[in-house]
């Protein structure tokens, strides 16, 4: 019997379905989809499970963009891209596909 706490999170296996029908997204994206279908979240809950993920294989990086914009911190904007990677197991909740197909603003923010 093993010891300690599980590895799994529900949280991350949610963000996995969503990166599962949008093929890749950054950090953002991702919270604005979460928030419409599963319960609340903090961004920074996003951000950490996206790195925990990486961690374990869930999440691998697709691609950095640098933006240019009119921040409050500056001109420009890195944005992480992810996708999924090889430890991720998505189960194809169909919640997260019904939004997104009925919501095609927020498919559309992908890279």
């Amino acid at each position: 019997m093993n010891r300690g706490r599980p590895i799994g999170s529900s949280v991350r296996q949610n963000m996995i379905e969503i990166v599962y029908f949008l093929g890749n997204a950054h950090g953002y994206h991702i919270y604005k989809v979460y928030k419409q279908i599963f319960p609340k979240i903090t961004l920074r809950g996003i951000y950490y499970h996206l790195k925990k993920g990486l961690t374990l294989a869930e999440f691998e990086v697709d691609e950095i963009q640098k933006e240019k914009g009119d921040y409050s911190w500056g001109g420009e904007a890195e944005k992480t891209y992810y996708k999924l990677g090889k430890a991720a197991k998505p189960r194809g909740d169909p919640r997260v596909k019904m939004l997104l197909d009925t919501r095609p603003d927020l498919k559309g923010q992908t890279k």
